[in-house]
């Protein structure tokens, strides 16, 4: 797994709205896989944080969702060119 691998496994991760499933559809990643990877790279408080804030949320479960989502990311959000920040 390459170093831009990683980070966007974090960042996936870290989104409250990017279920597990799309982890796993674009890295082959179990959930508890990317909690060991979170584990490993993040620092225990920061981890902790994490971890109570994803436990139950339904958006980083696609089963829990409600069915008319579809999509793996938020409808507001825009691709950032890497020259330019939107801002609202």
């Amino acid at each position: 797994m390459t170093e831009a691998d990683l980070d966007r496994i974090i960042e996936m991760a870290w989104e409250d709205r990017t279920p597990f499933e799309a982890i796993w559809a674009q890295f082959d990643l179990s959930e508890p896989q990317v909690i060991e990877i979170m584990r490993r790279n993040m620092k225990p408080a920061s981890f902790r944080i994490w971890r109570k804030r994803v436990s139950g949320r339904k958006t980083k479960h696609a089963t829990r969702r409600d069915s008319m989502v579809t999509r793996f990311k938020c409808s507001r959000q825009r691709a950032v060119s890497s020259n330019k920040i939107s801002k609202r």
